[in-house]
């Protein structure tokens, strides 16, 4: 390796050091905030999903409370550093990037940013809800609910992130179409396996109920369509 190749890979490492150490310590200033609001998001939770039969969250062990503030502030810090640590990773790839793929991954952060957060949104306004109102149908004067507030949160934290995964789906459908992986007539005539291919993924990604696997599989076609329909505008440009 040339010393100036060494200079260059020095320089790289150096950067990304800053901009990993401006993530870290934007995320540490905000912890207290999330752990400060740990406990009015879990109230708020309960308040949104849970029907009046529901009852109440329980805790199993002294410390679970405090563990589970602990882990649900650093997702809250985690999300309100979001734009700034989005940005210092911006910043890192910004000089080995032409002009026009800067502003192509611009748009890409941004729109894959937008179907994240819509994903977990929709999860919390739709799903958690309708998820509970099934559970506590289950009840009667001999079965009634006692759920856990870590068994809540993971499941909730899990429904989320599904969500918001799998709402990346038109990001993929995009990227695959751009950089040649794949075409929209081929993607067209794959659609039945891609059905397929939704619904094993929504299954492993949600609880093992009907209602949660079909209603992540359900949005994630019709973005899946979305996204097919972007990428045939964008193979006419290419075209031209």
């Amino acid at each position: 390796m040339s010393e100036q190749s060494q200079e260059t890979l020095i320089y790289h490492l150096e950067a990304l050091r800053r901009a990993v150490l401006a993530i870290v310590i934007a995320t540490a200033v905000l912890y207290p905030v999330g752990y400060w609001l740990a406990p009015e998001i879990i109230g708020w939770l309960v308040r949104w999903c849970f029907p009046s039969g529901m009852g109440v969250l329980h805790y199993f062990s002294p410390m679970e409370v405090f563990w589970v503030h602990l882990k649900l502030g650093l997702i809250l810090a985690l999300a309100m550093a979001y734009p700034w640590n989005i940005w210092q990773l911006w910043r890192f790839l910004l000089p080995a990037l032409y002009r026009g793929e800067r502003r192509a991954l611009g748009w890409w952060i941004v729109f894959s940013s937008v179907l994240f957060f819509g994903g977990i949104a929709f999860c919390v306004g739709v799903i958690l809800p309708m998820l509970m109102n099934f559970s506590v149908g289950f009840a009667s004067p001999e079965l009634q609910p006692m759920l856990g507030l870590a068994q809540f949160l993971e499941l909730a934290g899990w429904l989320m992130l599904a969500f918001g995964v799998m709402f990346q789906s038109p990001v993929l459908v995009l990227l695959a179409v751009r950089f040649g992986l794949v075409s929209t007539s081929s993607l067209r005539h794959q659609r039945p396996y891609v059905m397929l291919g939704i619904l094993v993924v929504s299954a492993v990604l949600t609880p093992p109920d009907v209602v949660s696997q079909v209603m992540l599989a359900i949005p994630t076609w019709l973005l899946f369509e979305t996204g097919l329909f972007l990428a045939k505008r964008i193979e006419k440009e290419n075209t031209i």
